[in-house]
């Protein structure tokens, strides 16, 4: 087999991608955007990155925060108010409500399906009217702020496929995920700080939580440059950050050059994309062993700032603390912060499960819309 066959042979997909710019990626981005129409010229003279010609028109957000609650929220039991099922207590769900869905494995043994109403009680709140259940007080201030969408669904009935779907748009594993699309098209902001963070902090009700897995903010055959890089809570931020035992910024510097040095002569000569994403990576990990110590270090909120995240803000690896760095994170342009809070699969007890993990979100929520109103970060920065 001649060298140039034996090339071609290796293409992957990832390859693909990182080969041609103006691919089905700028399609699969473009239906995600919007119509073509003016290019927001002041953002592509400052970003890092991204494919050409987009966006389409001016957005009005420019960074995104996403609040993800790992596990499915009981909607009947916040935000869905449905009075209706206190008068239909006991009475068995209609055929007409599942039309022949099959059964999960946890349920194919019951004989009966009986209707059962919310345990708590909801009231209406701001000029929007919204319904909103007594266990998110702090939610209920800043409903018309909100745009509470009810005609999401998904044809999964188990999390794996379901939460895969909605951080990739597809059930089975190995496409990209939001984020990634996101840092691929539009590019960076900031030069020294990852394009996509995701915070997985820690919650109070049951342990038996649904795993998450890194797909669900993998870069899948896109390069791996545009994966979400995962912020930690206990010892570096982000691994292998520090620099190893007895060497110091300018040994390390030194050994950065010679090896993007072989690695870009690896690029000229094989035209890997992931050699060229490993050079980046290299680069960016050097520049954030002083920008990420800046950003976690909360030393310099203000008392009244701390105090309206809630108690918990100033314990590492909580949902609170993750929402103050995402401000923070948004204060330094970053383009996509997802945080992933777990334990919403309330099997049993959910009474006392779903106070437990409405105390732990609906305050700092709150706080992180608040404060990003407060800042004129609201402005340009979508939360969902």
């Amino acid at each position: 087999m001649n060298p140039i066959e034996y090339h071609v042979r290796l293409q992957t997909r990832r390859h693909f991608f990182g080969q041609t710019a103006l691919g089905l990626g700028t399609a699969a981005l473009a239906s995600l955007i919007g119509n073509p129409s003016t290019v927001d010229g002041s953002e592509n003279d400052t970003r890092i990155g991204g494919l050409p010609g987009l966006p389409h028109f001016a957005p009005k957000a420019k960074r995104a925060i996403y609040l993800f609650m790992a596990g499915a929220p009981s909607q009947m039991d916040l935000l869905d108010y449905k009075p209706k099922m206190a008068e239909m207590f006991d009475i068995d769900l209609p055929d007409s409500i599942r039309m022949g869905q099959r059964l999960t494995t946890m349920t194919s043994g019951q004989s009966r399906f009986p209707i059962a109403p919310s345990k708590f009680s909801f009231q209406q709140y701001g000029q929007s009217g919204a319904w909103v259940s007594e266990l998110l007080p702090h939610t209920a201030k800043m409903v018309d702020d909100l745009s509470i969408v009810k005609t999401v669904w998904t044809e999964a009935i188990n999390h794996d496929p379901a939460i895969t779907y909605i951080c990739t748009g597809h059930q089975l594993p190995g496409r990209a995920s939001l984020g990634s699309w996101l840092s691929y098209g539009l590019g960076s902001l900031n030069a020294d700080l990852p394009t996509f963070v995701v915070m997985t902090p820690s919650w109070t009700g049951r342990k038996e939580a649904q795993a998450l897995y890194n797909r669900l903010w993998g870069a899948g055959f896109l390069p791996s440059t545009h994966q979400g890089v995962a912020l930690r809570s206990g010892g570096d931020p982000v691994l292998y950050l520090s620099n190893p035992a007895g060497i110091d910024s300018q040994t390390r510097r030194r050994s950065l050059d010679y090896l993007a040095k072989f690695n870009q002569r690896a690029v000229e000569r094989f035209h890997d994309p992931e050699t060229q994403t490993r050079i980046e990576q290299y680069e960016m990990a050097f520049r954030m062993q002083s920008s990420v110590p800046q950003l976690t270090d909360i030393s310099d909120e203000s008392p009244s700032t701390l105090e309206k995240y809630g108690p918990d803000v100033q314990k590492p690896g909580t949902y609170a603390a993750s929402c103050l760095l995402a401000r923070r994170m948004i204060e330094r342009n970053v383009r996509f912060v997802q945080i992933f809070h777990r334990g919403w699969d309330q099997h049993g007890n959910l009474p006392n499960d779903l106070t437990n993990q409405c105390r732990d979100i609906d305050q700092p929520s709150w706080a992180l819309i608040q404060d990003l109103k407060e800042r004129g970060l609201l402005e340009d920065t979508l939360v969902i």
